[in-house]
């Protein structure tokens, strides 16, 4: 599908867009063999509200970042390898419609399209995109991921002792492992978890537990654990703001909603000419 337009100038001209839109707060995305197979908006669940994100999908990348002048400019830059990438679909409820679960190894998230229709499309391209990597490189689908974090606003109280009330002083803390959303007390100690850091990361207390006690080899986590009591007076780093920076900064103002463009077939380029850069 996006083959042919390996080496076409349509192609290079929308990668060059994309980079001028982050500026310098991004990286070069132009490497030999990549392809721009579509954009659009979604909302990204964030750790205290929804908020707006510019994504991009390349055959093999996802970016996303911060929407700060629309269709203009961009910030906060994040690249995922599609070789990471698993997808899961979510069930509407009453307050959300048409979201999916982003998995990687290092970071998952939930988002949401703007109808069941984006929904399909944004889904069927990036798991097209993901079979198609696999497939030419040999490697397996990755099995471990990292957790969902559980938005704040769906724990008033800690969700390991169940009695902890979070207030100003009472912060809330995120498990690395599981994405529970804890007090202080029950997630006063580190776990190495390789596949999202060097080094390691906080954890409730359940889940040290149970990762002190699952082999290596099968584990999300490693055996090499730091205990807050061994670190020589040393102090956890306060997990409330140590996710992404933009999560703590406000979206622009809502604006007329455009649907997401993809380039990978002869339907979308007949419709989308050289205007779409």
């Amino acid at each position: 599908m996006v083959d042919r337009l390996v080496n076409s100038e349509l192609n290079t001209r929308r990668i060059a867009s994309v980079e001028n839109c982050f500026g310098s707060s991004g990286v070069p995305l132009a490497v030999p063999g990549r392809v721009l197979v579509g954009e659009g908006v979604l909302t990204k669940m964030c750790r205290k509200r929804p908020k707006s994100r510019q994504f991009f999908l390349f055959n093999d990348i996802l970016v996303y970042g911060n929407i700060v002048i629309g269709k203009k400019k961009y910030n906060k830059q994040h690249i995922m390898p599609l070789e990471e990438v698993s997808l899961e679909s979510i069930a509407d409820n009453q307050q959300y419609h048409n979201g999916w679960y982003i998995r990687t190894t290092t970071k998952s998230f939930v988002v949401y399209a703007a109808t069941s229709t984006e929904k399909q499309e944004w889904m069927a391209h990036i798991n097209k995109c993901v079979e198609d990597l696999l497939r030419k490189s040999g490697k397996k689908p990755v099995e471990n991921h990292a957790a969902v974090w559980v938005p704040d606003a769906e724990a008033s109280i800690c969700m390991h002792c169940k009695k902890t009330q979070f207030t100003f002083v009472q912060r809330r803390h995120h498990c690395r492992n599981c994405g529970a959303v804890v007090c202080a007390a029950c997630s006063s100690k580190k776990f190495l978890l390789p596949q999202q850091s060097t080094k390691a990361q906080r954890v409730c207390d359940g889940c040290y537990d149970r990762l002190r006690h699952t082999p290596a080899t099968g584990a999300a986590g490693h055996a090499n654990d730091t205990d807050a009591s061994e670190r020589s007076g040393s102090k956890l780093n306060d997990s409330s703001n140590d996710d992404d920076t933009d999560e703590e900064t406000n979206s622009p103002p809502a604006e007329t909603h455009d649907e997401p463009r993809f380039y990978g077939d002869n339907s979308v380029l007949s419709a989308h000419d050289d205007s779409t850069t």
